[in-house]
């Protein structure tokens, strides 16, 4: 549980530090994520931050605090906070079993705490690859994080689930022979590792004319 906590950590404190390298220009840009904007992506997850925050002291029930909401001036500070705010709650729980309610699982909504963090944890190996791809800057969460992160993807259920509309993920991909373990993650998670905006990824305005199909997250 603690090895599981502080992975969680890293890989929400790695998008973080790539939230803190954008300006507020880079928040029209668009992800790997195609019906959103890099404001919309982030905006996502703050609400998920202060979601899972709410679940881990037994509030995951109240979807209040899930709901999505414009970010303010200070998109990247907001972001941070709500990071931390997942952060300091996930090292509250007491023990792996303390159950989580999770709404946006509608068929299992409650699970232990070593599995909504396990949740937790893969979401965010995704979405910093997601930020990093947006604003094309590399993302290298290390051996470690890529090795516990692996598995999680593997066991995400490749069901109908993934083509709902608010479903982090999408149906999987195949991988290819010779990929990276990031790449694996990111094909079983139903994204395309060779994913660039126009002009290479760091290009404002529409996603309209991507050269790689990009994935509704």
């Amino acid at each position: 549980m603690a090895r599981l906590r502080h992975l969680d950590a890293q890989a929400v404190r790695d998008s973080v530090n790539l939230v803190r390298r954008m300006t507020p220009g880079d928040l029209i840009r668009p992800t790997p994520c195609s019906a959103w904007t890099l404001a919309d992506l982030l905006a996502h997850m703050t609400a998920q931050h202060r979601g899972f925050a709410a679940a881990a002291f037994g509030h995951g029930q109240d979807l209040a605090h899930w709901r999505v909401r414009p970010l303010g001036e200070d998109a990247a500070a907001e972001y941070g906070e709500a990071a931390e705010q997942a952060i300091h709650a996930f090292a509250a729980v007491d023990g792996p079993g303390r159950p989580f309610l999770l709404p946006e699982l509608p068929a299992v909504q409650t699970v232990p705490a070593a599995r909504a963090i396990g949740f937790h944890l893969i979401d965010y190996v995704a979405h910093s690859w997601d930020i990093a791809s947006s604003l094309d800057l590399p993302y290298d969460p290390g051996p470690e994080l890529l090795a516990a992160a692996l598995p999680l993807a593997c066991a995400v259920p490749d069901g109908d689930f993934r083509l709902a509309p608010n479903s982090p993920f999408r149906p999987a991909l195949p991988a290819g022979d010779g990929a990276s373990t990031l790449e694996r993650i990111l094909t079983a998670l139903g994204r395309t590792p060779g994913w660039r905006g126009p002009s290479g990824g760091r290009a404002a305005g529409s996603h309209q004319g991507s050269a790689v199909r990009d994935t509704t997250c």
